[in-house]
């Protein structure tokens, strides 16, 4: 079954506003907003983890899904984005952590957005009921859940964006195409040269549906802080302003 074919039965969310886009930053390294931005996500800890869409509790504040292939790097990524070592967990046996987990990010103890990690797809060792499984529970997750606010697809610019990838395109196109953020992010982009990174770019804007795309490196820190800035700024547009509060 497919991601396209798991989320038929699944009425189309009407988000009650969608954020403007965030614009991929030009920021010089170490900037001051940049500092600000890696600092926030410093702040990610542990919510809660579900294995089904019911179990996952009702929130208002932003949710930002990351999603990706088993070993496109998503665990490292996200890792890597909140200065922490085990935030997210990375199996040894890829495609086999499956449930969803959330993780709470801001300051002081409170919580003004979520990170959602989105089990890995596509590792051909995984049961095909299982594979089957959680593809229905993905698709359903990313056009119902209703505070979802972007979503962060990790691939790996060496192998492209491949069939489940382009599938899980199809399933949030209606959501994007109604404002939904949506960022790529081209992992271990450190094994390419410039020219290959420059042609990995090109190929995946054409294929990113009105996402955005920005190359990523862990080991390099290539990406960190203009991909902190994106989503500092989602979360921001994302909340309503003190005014429209208040009247509230």
């Amino acid at each position: 079954m497919s991601l396209r074919r798991a989320a038929v039965a699944v009425p189309h969310a009407q988000p009650t506003s969608c954020p403007s886009r965030p614009r991929a930053s030009s920021a010089s390294p170490a900037s001051a907003a940049g500092r600000e931005a890696l600092g926030w996500l410093h702040t990610a800890r542990f919510l809660t983890t579900a294995a089904q869409l019911h179990q996952l509790p009702p929130l208002e504040v932003p949710e930002i899904a990351f999603v990706g292939r088993s070993n496109a790097g998503k665990s490292t990524a996200i890792n890597t984005l909140t200065q922490q070592t085990q935030l997210a967990y990375a199996s040894k046996k890829p495609g086999r952590t499956q449930h969803i987990n959330l993780f709470a990010v801001g300051r002081q103890g409170t919580t003004d957005a979520v990170l959602a990690d989105l089990p890995g797809y596509g590792y051909a060792a995984v049961p095909l009921a299982d594979k089957v499984r959680w593809q229905r529970v993905m698709a359903n997750y990313l056009v119902s859940r209703r505070n979802l606010a972007g979503i962060v697809m990790l691939a790996d610019p060496r192998r492209g964006l491949k069939e489940l990838d382009e599938a899980l395109l199809e399933v949030i196109r209606p959501r994007v195409e109604d404002g939904l953020p949506f960022l790529i992010l081209l992992t271990k982009a450190d094994k390419l040269n410039r020219t290959e990174q420059a042609k990995a770019l090109q190929i995946t804007r054409l294929q990113a549906g009105g996402g955005e795309v920005m190359l990523f490196s862990a080991l390099k820190r290539q990406g960190v802080e203009d991909a902190a800035l994106w989503l500092r700024q989602l979360v921001a547009d994302a909340a309503p302003d003190e005014e429209s509060a208040a009247e509230a």
